[in-house]
């Protein structure tokens, strides 16, 4: 029986801390309606899960920019005496994005609203890379053998895994080849941080799809933050609090009964493997202070695998091969044709020693 538990314990404050890997800007031109920059304008981003606001001032040209915004749903507000006050609602940032957000307002009251919904996709100018983001859905939906998220990372075009890491490194970790580099030619993050296996550049395990918020898999075009590695990068985010209490509980059971049996083989494998445990996330101080709890455990029984040995016996061990059936004699066995045994004193010492070291 084999038993392996992930766990993700996550707590956030109301300011970020995190690098650009794992959050995401916002930036545009604040413009009227003739195209004169408006210098100036107060912006203001709103995270509606957590209550986060950001602000910034549009500068004399009339650009503004939001760095270091934590991923998640978003509003937009921008005010400015002698117009109207612009919402623009629906913005969904994810990891690793740029998007540009220009805003066009309309002479009038303050107190007077334009509000936009942004259902479309964001347009990204700032960045000249190209990637995928894999959304929680996708996580989540997707069938996936052992709840292994890092096989979605090929649902990114220009992305195939080259297997799994050797015994002597971390288990689960895997490579990946982009655009036909090397398996070392590829970055992991996690969270912001580096999540690259030192000892043989393999990814370490992401953690399992419902403690994982997304990850975007980067093909080309890399930035200077990321730029070490030729292949591409992968950036992960994993899930955190909001001001509403929030989680889930799940098993994924496979069992032996609905496997077939190997054709070679008059056994099954014996397969019974139990996947399961929850995720629960939540403020701790409203608007400032959030958590996240996460517990997967996995239980495996499997019958192991049949493997055969061959013991020399004492006579083969002194060279006398004539108790052996024929055939084996034929494949494997070093003998005179005519005695069907090997003379001892042919048999070098060392061997002697090795052959009774058992």
């Amino acid at each position: 029986m084999k038993t392996t538990i992930g766990l993700v314990i996550a707590m956030a404050l109301s300011g970020v801390l995190a690098s650009a890997q794992s959050t995401a800007r916002i930036q545009g031109v604040i413009l009227d309606a003739s195209g004169s920059a408006i210098p100036g304008a107060e912006v203001t981003a709103t995270q509606t899960l957590t209550g986060v606001v950001r602000k910034a001032t549009a500068s004399a040209d009339g650009t503004y920019a939001l760095p270091e915004l934590p991923l998640g749903p978003y509003r937009l507000e921008v005010t400015k005496q002698g117009f109207t006050t612009y919402v623009q609602k629906g913005i969904v940032l994810q990891v690793a994005t740029n998007p540009t957000i220009d805003v066009s307002l309309k002479v009038g009251n303050v107190s007077e609203q334009v509000q936009v919904e942004a259902n479309g996709a964001l347009v990204e100018t700032q960045a000249t890379g190209i990637g995928q983001v894999i959304e929680n859905q996708r996580i989540l939906e997707l069938p996936l053998n052992g709840r292994q998220a890092t096989d979605l990372v090929q649902l990114a075009g220009s992305t195939i895994p080259l297997g799994v890491a050797g015994t002597v490194s971390y288990p689960g970790s895997v490579f990946f080849a982009v655009n036909g580099g090397t398996s070392n030619a590829t970055g992991f993050w996690l969270d912001g941080s580096v999540y690259t296996n030192p000892w043989d550049s393999s990814s370490m395990p992401l953690p399992f799809p419902d403690a994982l918020q997304e990850f975007k898999v980067q093909t080309s075009v890399l930035t200077a933050e990321n730029g070490v590695y030729s292949g591409g990068t992968i950036s992960a985010v994993t899930k955190a609090g909001t001001n509403a209490f929030h989680g889930d509980v799940f098993e994924f059971l496979r069992n032996a009964d609905m496997n077939g049996t190997n054709y070679f083989s008059h056994l099954g494998d014996g397969l019974k493997r139990n996947q399961f445990g929850g995720t629960i996330g939540g403020p701790i101080k409203k608007d400032k202070l959030f958590f996240f709890f996460g517990l997967q455990d996995t239980i495996t029984r499997q019958t192991p695998v049949a493997t055969s040995s061959f013991i020399p016996t004492t006579a083969m061990i002194q060279g006398d091969f004539s108790a052996c059936p024929a055939t084996f004699r034929l494949l494997y066995a070093i003998y005179s044709p005519t005695t069907e045994s090997i003379r001892h004193s042919l048999i070098r010492p060392r061997s002697n020693w090795l052959l009774n070291f058992r």
